[in-house]
């Protein structure tokens, strides 16, 4: 079972960052490989929402439950897709007002062997670079001199 782990720091603060992840209806503008977007439900402490990929004409999709304890933890959980297993976890803490560490982990293994040879190089791609998307497109509004989306309350 494929496991990633990334880490990085970010001179953005916590509460943006945990915005920016939990703000899946915007990854379709910054994140090349989804190609749209589908939200549930969503409350306070969870966000159910599907995301459809194409990359390079492999398409399929993942939906997952994320439990959020904002604005430190966001933890995913299959809900549906091509995998027997999919968990992880974004971690990510303050480092001062305007500063955090960000950690982005997650196992999964496809259903079958079939689905692992065709979509595990193409979902290895996107899991591998996932965490570079979310700075780029954090540095991005900073420059603009937007803010990430709000959090919800």
């Amino acid at each position: 079972m494929p496991t990633v782990i990334r880490k990085v720091i970010v001179d953005h603060s916590s509460e943006s960052m945990s915005a920016l992840v939990d703000g899946v209806e915007a990854y379709p503008q910054f994140l090349p490989w989804c190609s749209g977007v589908e939200v549930f439900g969503r409350t306070d402490s969870e966000t159910h929402a599907r995301i459809d990929i194409d990359f390079h004409g492999i398409r399929s999709h993942v939906a997952t439950r994320n439990r959020n304890t904002r604005p430190e933890w966001i933890h995913l959980e299959l809900a549906d897709g091509p995998f027997e297993r999919l968990a992880g976890h974004w971690h990510i803490r303050p480092l001062g007002p305007e500063g955090c560490a960000i950690e982005f982990s997650i196992d999964y293994a496809f259903s079958s062997r079939a689905l692992e040879v065709v979509m595990g190089p193409v979902f290895g791609q996107i899991m591998e670079t996932i965490v570079d998307r979310f700075v780029e497109r954090a540095a991005l509004l900073a420059r603009a001199g937007q803010a990430a989306p709000q959090a919800l309350p």
